[in-house]
């Protein structure tokens, strides 16, 4: 941010740390705008660390012909995976059909859009498979004797919102976790907005433009900083996930189709478990207190035992988690088929501009995000063009700073070299420090020569070596943040981990 005493603080101030915000201060501070943002919470802390964690076109959008949508993401899918390959990568989704079902033509007439809608170069096309004869179809009852394999990707959510912070960081924002955006004051071109830190502390920043990216919170900041009612824009749904140990080998994931018409996904998950969601449910609650009700774990164990020759029970439930999604409204009854494009609506009544982000996915987070910078360059008067769709997340430059094919294509023998480069950590280290950190594990492991130079194991599989880099780059400050945001650590990890981890930070200052 300018210094104090300027006639600005700031070009633009971004609430909210979700990926819609970091993906928009990322884009304003590339272009040369001086940005801050904040976040009340830990970055990715709600909607965005509880998705499903797919980069994908939205198959299921086709039946209700959201075609342009459909295409923007597809288009979306590779340019992110060559971004980041470290933290996304192409995953085949096998759909399984049996009598009752949408029909076979109609679904295959559906994967051939699919494939037509947007240039492919990295994901392969669709096919019908004969389940008998295919890996896939051995974990499923033997009344699913056909089916369809297509293409999508996996990501890291939570990662991807840290390293578009980190991004906007390196190009100059000033990013700000655990700060509350208490009150805004707008006059004439200027808005005053007075934040507060975790420690109680407070302080005024001026800035001339505001991107309210609040999520579920959205619509009720604007009232807040416009001081009158708008027509709320909105559709909060409950998403809900649970995961359980492994129910199958090999790297495919499933799509499930249910009688109500919902879509649930069955995809493998941190090497030893099974990811099964999402639910679909409107939701009136406190977006801080969301939680998965024992219905909705119910409902997902009966639709994958409706599949798997082995019953999913709820005892075998081992984590959930459940989000809420703040989705664009429509006149949609059903909340499976509330639309998943966004809006922004920009405020300018009374002076300085606030824009206001409705709705959006992962998927299409990057083209809301230049959209957003073009409207606020235009109001700000500054000339930029649009960068991201040609650059790397940070630790994707894997072969260069440019994205590229190879860096997906090649990732594997990448992680081979680097267990040669490390060969005195464990491969198995090696090969979860290249995934969650790409090209940045040589920042993690830069000085370190030996198992001994990694410092303390604070707990099975993490050193002070990373906890360290996490607190000085990932603005990581709690257990919660580095066990379940940072990393899918916790899910490894026997009770009382959390709170061994926590005391081992407050007792230790991070280092220099």
């Amino acid at each position: 941010m300018a210094e104090a005493g300027q006639d600005v603080d700031c070009d633009v101030l971004v609430v909210g740390g979700g990926i819609n915000g970091a993906g928009i201060a990322r884009d304003a501070a590339g272009r040369g705008l001086s940005v801050a943002l904040v976040e009340k919470d830990d970055l990715a802390s709600h909607t965005s660390s509880a998705s499903t964690k797919l980069i994908h076109g939205g198959l299921r959008y086709l039946e209700y012909y959201e075609f342009k949508l459909v295409r923007k993401a597809l288009a979306e899918r590779e340019v992110l995976l060559r971004s980041a390959p470290h933290i996304m990568w192409p995953l085949r989704f096998v759909m399984p059909h049996a009598a009752g079902q949408r029909p076979a033509l109609l679904i295959r007439a559906g994967l051939f859009l699919y494939d037509l809608l947007a240039r492919r170069e990295l994901l392969p096309g669709s096919c019908g498979v004969r389940l008998s004869c295919h890996p896939a179809g051995r974990p499923l009852k033997p009344e699913f004797r056909k089916g369809f394999v297509y293409s999508d990707g996996w990501v890291d959510d939570a990662r991807l919102v840290v390293l578009n912070a980190m991004d906007a960081k390196a190009k100059g924002a000033c990013i700000l976790p655990r700060t509350r955006c208490l009150s805004l004051r707008r006059e004439a071109d200027r808005w005053y907005a007075t934040l507060r830190k975790a420690d109680g502390s407070e302080k005024t920043i001026t800035t001339r433009f505001i991107v309210n990216a609040a999520g579920p919170w959205t619509s009720s900041f604007l009232d807040a900083a416009t001081h009158k009612p708008h027509a709320s824009h909105l559709r909060l749904i409950k998403g809900s996930h649970i995961v359980v140990k492994r129910i199958f080998e090999h790297d495919h994931a499933y799509i499930f189709q249910n009688r109500d018409g919902r879509i649930v996904f069955a995809i493998p998950y941190e090497r030893e478990f099974t990811l099964i969601g999402t639910t679909d449910i409107d939701y009136q609650g406190d977006p801080n207190a969301v939680a998965i009700s024992e219905g909705e774990i119910s409902y997902l164990c009966e639709l994958a035992s409706s599949y798997f020759r082995e019953p999913v029970r709820p005892a075998d439930v081992v984590w959930t988690y459940a989000g809420v999604r703040p989705l664009l409204e429509d006149e949609a009854a059903d909340a499976k088929a509330v639309t998943r494009d966004y809006r922004l609506d920009t405020d300018t009544q009374g002076g300085a501009p606030i824009m206001s982000v409705f709705g959006g996915k992962i998927t299409t987070f990057r083209k809301l995000a230049e959209e957003a910078a073009d409207q606020i360059c235009k109001s700000l008067g500054k000339s930029a063009p649009a960068w991201t769709e040609k650059a790397c997340l940070p630790g994707g430059d894997i072969f260069g700073a440019l994205p590229q094919n190879r860096s997906v294509q090649e990732f594997g023998p990448w992680v081979a070299g680097l267990q040669v480069q490390y060969a005195w950590l464990d491969p198995k280290l090696v090969s979860r420090y290249a995934r969650a950190y790409g090209t940045r594990i040589h920042t993690l492991l830069g000085g370190r020569h030996a198992l001994a130079d990694m410092g303390v194991e604070i707990l099975p599989g993490l050193y002070e070596a990373e906890a360290d880099y996490l607190r000085r780059h990932e603005w990581a400050t709690t257990a919660a943040d580095i066990l379940w945001r940072r990393s899918k650590l916790g899910i490894h990890l026997p009770a009382g981990a959390e709170a061994r981890l926590d005391a081992w930070l407050s007792a230790t200052p991070p280092a220099a």
